[in-house]
């Protein structure tokens, strides 16, 4: 506020992770410029149209009357209102008949998600045409970066230290900010892995562990098959899911849980699993129903512990009390991601925790781990590598904002899921990584040590408390070792024993990979020659047990520099 009202600019891109509060920053800059009569007109613009309801009634809690249902063909509203509230899609359509009503009035134009006028060539033209003649811009986001070169209208851009232009904020609000100010809650990434088994469109059967590097193909099949609702790792994860909320409900009584499906038919399926674990059946949330910003209301109000929804609810969407999520959906942008970590995120009070519990696959671990990056804009960036961070994504949103069918993404990979079995992998926090050694069994002691978490801690609080669980369960196994250490120390056979070692290191170094961008092969030989030992394939379970304590020492030593 400070900022804007010092430096009073036309354009102005305020930057802050979700949670943070824009909406409220914005109408009141907004209430300020119309009782100095600046502006006399308000203009909103959302990504979505459940997204112009939750502004038309913030607004009015703010004591500026706005229409949510005004539209370019329209033309005129009651003189009631003092705004109006549009989609980015709908100011597409005609972008003269904004610009007209934007000339007749001295206008203030919110771009809520500005990035999102970046969609396509088309919608950032549209905007800017319709709302060049503006009084004042102010334009919001949480997540500034995008996949592709279009320019975000009414964004400044400047080269980097590379020469490459980066959108340029007016002020920036990052997660680990508002987390130190305890305006966000702290995130913890519960991540499951597991033996899944699908047969491909060939006919031939495959099996893999969730989480091994993979090529991209079997690590999508993999996935689908994971969060396929008739195998058994879905059920186990939400079971687990609904342990957590069960947990922070003693501190926080009215906790609310989301999971994020890919479409309605896993939407559905998820209820029905949700309603044999509760006995309750939960709020199912589907974009294209008419009753979805109802539904999302009453949820809202309510103190249900489940609510389903399909990606369409993973952005804007304002559910204060959702604490523990599953993000069970194929959606693996950063953009995507960021937004639906971002339903979990908001504080209401000191001490609130947030559980998002997730498929453990390199990618999705990736952004986890990278939560208090920040990034920017970038244009001209040659976009040549699938894994990239910014590579395109320009069928998310066509996705999203249709009817989310099933038969769209059946039809990306032929193949049928034949069965899954979860197991908990590690709890990624505050750029660390905890858990237990060797595979834990889902409902075993080693899996409670992190579900039952209290809800109200403060960051520190939950670090110490995961670093102490973990240290105390590694000393009651050295307990139950034998005297000598070339023994076998677990109730597997010796092979058994080196393959979940090694699975924990494949995983460890595919975590490192997205963290760093340093090569598998080169991370493995960097670890043996510290390390010492042969290549891992043929390495004992100490020497593999060796290098997994270096790895998770680099990452605690990379996070604290």
């Amino acid at each position: 506020m400070e900022r804007y009202f010092a430096d009073n600019p036309r354009d102005f891109l305020a930057v802050a992770t979700p949670g943070a509060g824009k909406t409220t920053f914005a109408l009141t800059v907004a209430a300020e410029l119309l009782a100095r009569r600046v502006v006399d007109r308000v203009t909103v613009v959302a990504p979505t149209e459940h997204l112009k309801t939750q502004w038309a009634d913030a607004a009015e809690r703010a004591g500026i009357p706005i229409d949510p249902t005004y539209s370019g063909r329209k033309g005129r509203t009651s003189k009631d209102y003092v705004g109006v509230a549009v989609t980015y899609a709908g100011v597409a359509t005609n972008p003269l008949a904004h610009r007209i009503r934007t000339e007749r009035f001295k206008t203030l134009v919110i771009l809520d998600e500005v990035h999102h006028a970046g969609d396509a060539l088309s919608w950032g033209e549209a905007v800017r045409e319709a709302f060049e003649p503006a009084r004042r811009r102010l334009a919001l986001t949480g997540t500034p970066f995008r996949s592709d070169i279009n320019p975000i209208p009414f964004v400044s851009y400047a080269p980097g230290d590379d020469g490459v232009p980066r959108s340029v904020a007016d002020y920036t609000y990052g997660y680990a900010q508002a987390l130190a100010d305890h305006v966000v809650r702290p995130v913890l990434f519960m991540a499951y892995s597991g033996q899944m088994q699908w047969r491909t469109r060939a006919g031939d059967e495959v099996a893999a562990q969730l989480g091994e590097p993979l090529t991209k193909d079997l690590t999508a099949q993999a996935l689908r098959t994971a969060l396929d609702p008739s195998g058994s790792w879905m059920p186990s994860v939400l079971a687990a899911a609904d342990k957590r909320l069960t947990e922070v409900r003693r501190h926080v009584p009215d906790a609310g849980g989301l999971v994020i499906a890919s479409d309605q038919d896993a939407a559905r399926a998820y209820s029905g699993l949700l309603k044999e674990i509760t006995g309750t059946k939960p709020t199912v949330v589907l974009s294209d129903e008419k009753t979805s910003s109802k539904r999302i209301a009453t949820f809202s109000e309510s103190e249900d512990r489940w609510m389903v929804a399909v990606r369409m609810v993973s952005e804007g969407v304002d559910v204060p009390r959702l604490a523990v999520g599953v993000y069970a959906t194929t959606a693996a942008t950063p953009l995507y991601f960021a937004q639906a970590i971002g339903r979990f995120v908001r504080a209401r009070r000191r001490g609130e925790t947030a559980s998002v519990f997730l498929p453990s696959v390199p990618r999705l671990l990736g952004h986890a781990s990278e939560m208090e990056v920040e990034r920017d804009h970038v244009l001209g960036r040659k976009v040549n590598d699938e894994a990239d961070i910014f590579a395109a994504e320009e069928d998310l949103l066509a996705q999203a904002q249709e009817s989310e069918s099933a038969s769209a993404e059946e039809a990306l990979l032929p193949f049928e899921a034949l069965g899954s079995q979860a197991r908990f992998d590690r709890v990624l926090y505050d750029g660390g990584e905890f858990g237990h050694a060797g595979e834990v069994q889902v409902g075993s002691e080693e899996e409670m040590d992190f579900l039952g978490i209290p809800g109200l801690l403060e960051p520190d609080q939950v670090r110490n408390l995961l670093q102490t669980r973990q240290s105390e369960r590694a000393k009651q196994q050295r307990r139950s070792t034998s005297s000598s250490p070339e023994d076998v120390t677990r109730d597997v056979s010796t092979h058994e024993h080196l393959a979940t070692l090694r699975r924990e290191l494949n995983g460890l170094v595919a975590a490192w990979n997205h963290r760093t961008g340093q090569p598998h092969g080169i991370t493995h030989a960097a670890l043996r020659k510290e390390c010492g030992g042969p290549a891992a394939a043929v390495a004992t379970a100490e020497q593999l047990r060796t290098r997994i304590d270096r790895l998770r020492d680099w990452a605690a030593q990379r996070r604290t520099s």
